[in-house]
Parts: C-alpha cells; structure tokens; sequence
C-alpha cells in the first residue's frame, strides 16, 4: 500500500512536475508477466524516476548500505527502501552474488518486474561500464524477456556526491525486449552468460549513447582512489615518480 501512495500520491507527481521525463518506448514493457528491466546507472535519481513512470510496480534489487546506515538518517533510509518493495543485496563476494540471484528469481517466478543495474554500482563519470553477469544468470534461469533501460540527463542532474539534483528535464528509453530463450539450461556456462550480458550492455548502449569502457566501474573507482594494490590517483603516482 505504501508504494502506491508514495507513487501515486506522495513523490510519483512531484518527480513528474519537477524533471518533467520524457518517455520513449514505454510499450516494450510488459503488462503482466514477468520480466528483467536492465538498465545504466548514473544518479541516486534513478531509483526513483524509474518507479514513478512505468504502470507496473519494479522490484529493485538495492545495495545493502542503503539499509544499513547509521543513526536517524540511516534508520529513514532503510524504512523508506524497505516500503518501497526493495531488496537489499549484499556485494562483498560470490556467496553475496549467489544470495542475490536467488532474490532475483524469487521476485520473476512471483511474476513480477525486476529493476537491475548489471554495471552493479553507479557510474562514477558517466560512461557505460561492463556488465556483472548475474542479470544473464537470472534471464537464463526463469526464461524471462529483459527489456533494456536507458536513463538519459540523470548524471548531470545529480552525479555521485551532489546531494539535491537540479531541476532538468531527463529522458527514459526502453527498447524492444530481448529474448534469450535459445541459451536455456545455459545459466553455468560461463562463456554463454557473458555472451548475454554483453548483448544486454549493448543494447543499452545503443540507447543511451554512453561512452562504453570495457572494465567493471568498481575497479576502475578503487584504481581512481588509488584503493587497488599497487595503484595510485594519476597525481600521487607523479608525485612517487618525482621522488625518485
């Protein structure tokens, strides 16, 4: 009930009047039945301006911190995730994967929609990052269509670290659902799930028309922050070299 009132009532018509999103291909999108929306990730924003739009309820599966956080802030943070519908999805290694994979499908065999973001974190500068593979997993398994999401205009209303978005318009492109009834019984083999998920990404791209970088975005923030063994920010890097 409360995911209604708040889509509904509450922040669906205030998104609308303030970032007044232009919608394109709302169509591919399923009335009933279940099925994966794959879609980039650039903005805080996006966890709610996709909700706001699409007729059916989306199921998201969420990062865990977002349930986690410390203190009042973190307590409203988590109750408001959780009555949204939003599963909270535990990243720190394969058995976490595993876990939410198995969330995944449990919302599909209820034959629900499924938000995922396979770059698996938000894009730090914009581009379009390699694709987890666990979005293809889920696809094989329940023998659902994923239908591709680009969000378009988000990352310059409120990149990582901007609190309040700016108020501009954005754009949400759904394309024609892709079927991937032909890799059935396939979810193992590790060749054909990055084969799907690679299809999935393109498809994305095509439609949001990012930059594309063939790395996963976490690696590419630690080595940026100089958090991988061995690497360091470009400036400190000089700076090792000058000392020398």
């Amino acid at each position: 009930m409360f995911y209604y009132v708040l889509k509904y009532v509450v922040l669906g018509p205030v998104l609308r009047l303030l970032f007044r999103p232009v919608i394109e291909g709302a169509e591919h999108v399923p009335d009933d039945g279940a099925a994966i929306v794959a879609g980039n990730h650039l903005s805080f924003s996006d966890h709610f301006l996709m909700p706001a739009i699409l007729k059916r309820r989306i199921t998201f599966l969420a990062k865990a911190e977002y349930f986690t956080g410390p203190g009042v802030k973190g307590r409203l943070t988590a109750a408001f995730f959780r009555s949204a519908g939003q599963i909270p999805v535990d990243r720190s290694g394969k058995e976490a994967g595993q876990a939410a994979i198995r969330e995944g499908i449990g919302v599909l065999e209820r034959g629900e929609l499924l938000g995922i973001y396979p770059e698996g974190t938000r894009s730090h500068d914009g581009r379009l990052y390699k694709g987890k593979v666990g979005v293809a997993v889920m696809a094989i398994r329940a023998q659902v269509p994923v239908v591709p999401c680009a969000m378009v205009g988000t990352f310059e209303i409120q990149p990582p670290g901007r609190r309040l978005p700016r108020l501009k318009p954005v754009t949400i492109r759904f394309g024609e659902p892709l079927d991937f009834s032909r890799y059935a019984g396939l979810e193992n083999e590790k060749a054909a799930v990055r084969a799907v998920t690679d299809e999935i990404m393109y498809a994305i791209l095509r439609l949001s028309g990012q930059e594309y970088v063939d790395e996963y975005a976490v690696k590419v923030k630690q080595a940026a922050d100089g958090k991988q063994p061995g690497r360091f920010p470009k400036r400190q890097r000089r700076q090792r070299i000058r000392e020398r």
